[in-house]
């Protein structure tokens, strides 16, 4: 993973960038081996935060970077097919389509004026995001063959084509519109367990759509995301 990002962000140097702020986002968010990067480049680690995966994005930023994404928890195909939570998640929608994280993190950028101009992953995972965003420019470093096989490149051959597929996303920034869901904006969830779409039911602000869902409105997407955040995040048994 450290070794993909460097890719993306030395071929963003390269390609002119002067200021690149990485969002760690995998898991804990402390995946990246921060002592490998440029001295100036920031790094946002670690969760909670404002915002997710998206946390440090405003509209001074040029463009946004994806790396190492994957298809979406509705998608019969894609390796480690998920949205934000494998083990507790059947279907996250806004405004009645279903999300992938690289669409909904398109959507936080886009309320900030700010294109998605490339990503990596598996076959599964380009065609549908770029099938909800717009086709941007893409580096496919596998072929889905199950959940958990591929039809993979080696290391050094993703890292290698990230950074070709990065500077020319970066080469032609005038080709890519930030990806916007106006508000309001309805957030559908569905859980594995119905006691989530219980216990949030009390909340009035939340409205129980079914036995395993549940909805909820916001203005906008820093809105939804900060509900989301508080949503896939609080857990009482974390509490000292």
């Amino acid at each position: 993973m450290t070794r993909e990002a460097l890719a993306a962000v030395n071929a963003a140097k390269e390609a002119g960038a002067t200021e690149i702020l990485v969002s760690d986002s995998h898991g804990n968010g402390e995946n990246l081996l921060i002592e490998m990067f440029p001295n100036d480049v920031r790094v946002i680690r670690s969760w909670p935060r404002h915002l997710s995966m998206m946390a440090g994005i405003d509209s001074t930023f040029d463009a946004a970077v994806f790396i190492g994404y994957h298809a979406s928890t509705h998608n019969p195909i894609g390796i480690r097919a998920h949205t934000f939570s494998s083990a507790r998640l059947t279907r996250v929608a806004l405004n009645g389509q279903e999300m992938t994280e690289a669409a909904w993190n398109a959507a936080v950028a886009g309320q900030c004026g700010v294109p998605v101009v490339m990503i990596s992953g598996d076959d599964a995972a380009i065609r549908e995001v770029c099938s909800q965003i717009g086709t941007i420019e893409s580096a496919e470093t596998k072929k889905n063959l199950g959940f958990h096989s591929a039809n993979t490149l080696t290391p050094e051959a993703s890292c290698e084509l990230i950074g070709q597929k990065v500077k020319a996303a970066l080469q032609r920034l005038h080709d890519f519109k930030p990806y916007r869901i106006t508000g309001p904006v309805t957030l559908d969830v569905s859980f594995k367990s119905y006691r989530p779409a219980e216990v949030l039911s009390y909340l009035k602000i939340v409205q129980r759509t079914a036995s395993h869902s549940i909805r909820y409105i916001g203005k906008d997407m820093v809105e939804i995301s900060d509900f989301m955040n508080f949503l896939t995040t609080y857990n009482i048994a974390l509490e000292p």
